[in-house]
């Protein structure tokens, strides 16, 4: 039988112990009821404490399992991840440029993993921002990586996911889950300013249950998007589903 699942491709890294990256996207895409595809940025060597090593994939393979994909299926929405570098964003942007404009794309970017290990440097920050994140629907930083995108600390959620949502000119999710506070919030604003927040109870997760929170919630709000869903509905399934442990 013919597979008529939207199809929806993650691109990331590869988590050696599963929890998180192209791993746990795939599975989430499974579970949401789309058909996934994926580009690996790079493999990695880590467990839900630490990453030991990282090794990139080269450029001419991205270039050729992007064009492979796209040549073939019809992409409803893509997610991107670790992208390593500069040079491997600027390419992933160019593709995406040429074969998914209009469609959506979510940038979750993933700058500093949760071992504190910086992942991107601030080259590859600012041509993040000139290029990926100018063509997304939707970018979905945690509180250390909005601080990295603003260039000073966080603050007011509402005054932060603003300036971010202008500075960067596309809606933005800034996620709460990092903060101290035993009531979290996830903050929402789209291109247009409106803001709508998601409030929800902090979770006690260890570290296993916490590793790759943050790139389950943007599969699943890339899926929801692919499903054809609205932007706020497919944020607050995902957050929803996240925070039931699901």
């Amino acid at each position: 039988m013919t597979d008529k699942r939207p199809v929806c491709l993650t691109i990331g890294g590869s988590d050696a112990c599963g929890g998180a990256g192209i791993q746990a996207d795939l599975r989430i895409f499974e579970q949401l009821g789309v058909r996934g595809c994926s580009v690996v940025t790079a493999l990695t060597a880590q467990n839900p404490q630490e990453i030991l090593r990282i090794e990139p994939v080269s450029l001419a393979q991205i270039d050729a399992e992007l064009t492979a994909i796209f040549d073939y299926y019809d992409i409803a929405a893509v997610k991107t991840g670790m992208l390593v570098d500069a040079e491997h964003i600027v390419v992933i942007s160019a593709l995406l440029d040429e074969y998914h404009t209009g469609k959506p794309l979510v940038v979750d970017p993933v700058m500093v993993a949760s071992s504190g290990r910086r992942l991107l440097d601030e080259g590859s920050v600012q041509t993040l921002g000139k290029t990926l994140i100018r063509q997304a629907t939707l970018v979905t930083p945690n509180l250390d990586e909005a601080y990295v995108l603003l260039g000073r600390a966080t603050g007011d959620a509402v005054e932060d996911a603003k300036a971010l949502a202008s500075n960067l000119d596309c809606a933005v999710l800034l996620k709460g889950g990092h903060g101290e506070e035993d009531v979290l919030m996830d903050m929402l604003c789209e291109g247009n300013g409106e803001i709508t927040p998601f409030e929800h109870k902090k979770q006690d997760w260890n570290k296993e249950q916490s590793h790759g929170t943050g790139c389950r919630l943007a599969s699943g709000i890339t899926a929801s998007l692919g499903l054809g869903n609205n932007l706020i509905d497919s944020v607050n399934a995902a957050i929803k589903r996240l925070q039931g442990g699901l």
